[in-house]
């Protein structure tokens, strides 16, 4: 069990270092993740984590009865000890499982957003641009030479 733990939190771990720096290999990743939040694969996801948790709650039960079990002992045997710390590093273990997997989700949340705002800007400049190109700066002289007239006017007839 250590080592299929250790093993997953080193992967996660990649992947979060992936997700962090722009490379070609964190495309790769992003489609991945993207592929595994369609269809079952957020069903998938809540039930392992739930399975991880319940079994690590387990392990903290079993490490409070072995501390009563001190308690009213008043020492603790060899095994107890053993028990005790193997108990405590697996718990450890699943907790930063769970907590590097919440990390990559919403890394993989952000990346995503922000793309959608980059491409959102994108267009709202285009279209900005479109609109001077197009003579909007023109049009605006016009209008003002336009107003400018129409007060000339305004006050000629104000003074007749």
């Amino acid at each position: 069990m250590l080592q299929l733990l250790f093993t997953v939190i080193f992967a996660e771990m990649a992947v979060i270092i992936v997700l962090c720096f722009k490379t070609p290999l964190r495309k790769l990743v992003l489609m991945v993740l993207d592929l595994a939040k369609r269809g079952r694969g957020p069903v998938i996801v809540k039930t392992v984590g739930g399975t991880v948790s319940v079994v690590m709650l387990s392990y903290i039960f079993s490490m409070m009865m072995l501390k009563k079990r001190w308690i009213v002992d008043g020492n603790a045997s060899l095994t107890d000890e053993i028990l005790m710390a193997k108990n405590l590093l697996e718990t450890t273990l699943m907790g930063g499982l769970l907590f590097l997997s919440l990390i990559i989700d919403k890394l993989h949340h952000y990346i995503k957003e922000l793309r959608i705002r980059r491409k959102t800007m994108e267009t709202a400049k285009k279209q900005g641009q479109g609109f001077e190109d197009a003579g909007g700066s023109d049009k605006v002289t016009a209008l003002e030479e336009e107003i400018a007239t129409l007060r000339a006017r305004i006050k000629q007839l104000e003074s007749d």
